[in-house]
């Protein structure tokens, strides 16, 4: 199984889609509040280079944003 770190923050409504996708496909994930972590803020701009959440990295894959299909395709899940 592929590490998956999403950074997030607890308002963010792409967020909790992108953690509901995890969820119903079964895929642990970890969680990063940026709303509260400050170096995890900084590490996600360094990965990014933006503020804007969710942002995703599958093993180095960096993915901004909720796109399910982006998803699926970096995570080798057929439609």
């Amino acid at each position: 199984m592929k590490k998956i770190k999403i950074y997030s923050t607890p308002s963010c409504v792409y967020c909790k889609k992108a953690k509901e996708f995890f969820r119903a496909q079964n895929i642990q994930y970890e969680e990063v509040n940026v709303a509260e972590d400050e170096a995890a803020l900084r590490e996600m701009m360094e990965k990014s280079h933006q503020m804007g959440v969710p942002v995703i990295d599958i093993e180095g894959e960096i993915l901004v944003g909720y796109d399910q299909r982006r998803l699926m395709h970096a995570l080798g899940i057929s439609a």
